[in-house]
């Protein structure tokens, strides 16, 4: 096409007007190197929009493990250098065995050439999947703290919600001690309590071996849910209707003294503890309450300025939760309980597997004065963690998230 123009050009009969005193020869000789520049040229031109496209349309395998990378820039709990992050997916393809022969910077541009190399030097769509999913899973893990991070797919999202919110799919409560759902409350609570005497004398039988126990054991600790969860009017109404299993349980152990146990923050733990509450309040020698912490995970935090002003009232800086280098300081949305008013001592009860919102509970309570704090050091493991969705996915059959 080009070369047919060039022809066209010099079949052309043109006038040069007097007052240039520019020779023919130069003209032609300007034209044609223009001629010869735009020919030139054009290919190179062709190949920049080829190059930008594929830009942005980057490598499915290495636009997923690119966009981990700025995931991990934007959420991760502090600000880190780019470097940092890259000598992590250098020291995941090494330990997969996929060093580059050429590597040229410690930024995003270098850590993208880095994983284009590797990438298309990997033969299958199978193998090629496997390393995104493989190196993947090293950087999340390796962030710190170490483990708390990593790759999910749907199940394991599943399985992480159904934690937060006490969900376990897998146990019927109805079954672990025998009785049917229409059964009444006392005669679950006496089922409950021959079951439990029932695997208590097995653990105590010398005969046995230890997986025997061990099995015992858990069995026991079902059981020891079932009672909680099916003796208490609401937490059982929203066993049966969501399948999340009391979180709150209340129990007399003194004829003045209440003890309140706190097995983790789910969302519906503020909602579970103010029924619990409000229910021991028609109990009028209560003077004393044990709140007990100690096994608490954590959990929600985001319920954690209703959680805490019923105890300090409302209004108060109760925590401050630290991101990308700011504090963001929290207060108590709720004032007084009136049921908790009423004790005068409180005490509250810690071991060393409280984690997360148990901790800052714990550490508000103490700081407020609120009661006596027993037991050990906490966990000391207050992260908090949120599933991010992936846009670059690499493969079909299964939808990734961080």
């Amino acid at each position: 096409m080009q070369t047919e123009k060039v022809k066209n050009f010099f079949n052309r009969s043109y006038q040069i007007p007097p007052r240039w005193n520019v020779p023919l020869a130069m003209v032609l000789i300007l034209v044609i190197i223009g001629s010869a520049g735009l020919i030139f040229y054009q290919p190179l031109f062709g190949n920049l929009s080829v190059r930008a496209e594929q830009e942005v349309t980057t490598e499915k395998h290495v636009a997923f493990l690119l966009e981990i990378f700025d995931k991990i820039k934007k959420h991760y709990w502090k600000t880190t250098p780019d470097a940092e992050i890259v000598e992590l997916y250098k020291l995941g393809a090494e330990k997969l065995e996929k060093k580059p022969p050429v590597t040229i910077g410690d930024n995003r541009t270098g850590l993208k050439s880095m994983l284009s190399q590797i990438v298309s030097s990997i033969e299958s769509e199978e193998e090629k999947k496997q390393f995104a999913v493989d190196l993947a899973t090293i950087v999340l893990y390796n962030l710190q703290p170490a483990g708390r991070s990593g790759l999910y797919t749907e199940a394991k999202e599943q399985a992480l919600w159904d934690n937060v919110k006490n969900i376990d799919r897998e146990t019927d409560l109805y079954e672990e001690i025998g009785v049917d759902k229409e059964d009444s409350v006392e005669k679950i609570a006496i089922a409950a309590e021959d079951k439990a005497q029932e695997l208590s004398q097995t653990l105590n039988d010398p005969s046995l071996s230890a997986e025997e126990k061990q099995a015992a054991a858990d069995r026991l600790a079902k059981v020891k849910r079932a009672q909680e969860t099916l003796t208490q009017p609401h937490s059982r109404e929203n066993y049966d209707t969501y399948g999340t299993e009391a979180t709150v349980y209340g129990e007399i152990i003194e004829k003045d003294t209440l003890l309140l146990s706190i097995k983790k923050f789910s969302p519906i733990t503020f909602t579970e503890f103010q029924q619990v509450a409000n229910y021991f309040d028609q109990f009028t020698d209560l003077n004393t309450l044990i709140l007990d912490l100690r096994g608490n995970i954590g959990g929600a935090v985001d319920i954690m300025p209703y959680f805490l002003g019923p105890f300090i009232g409302q209004g108060h800086y109760a925590y401050e939760i630290f991101h990308q280098d700011d504090y963001t300081p929290y207060k108590t949305l709720v004032g007084w309980l009136p049921s908790l008013v009423r004790y005068k001592k409180v005490i509250i009860l810690q071991d060393d597997k409280a984690q997360s919102s148990a901790e800052v509970m714990a550490a508000v309570l103490k700081k407020f004065n609120v009661g006596i704090l027993v037991g050990t050091n906490s966990r000391g493991w207050g992260t908090i963690e949120a599933v991010f969705d992936l846009e670059n996915q690499i493969s079909e059959d299964e939808t990734y998230k961080i």
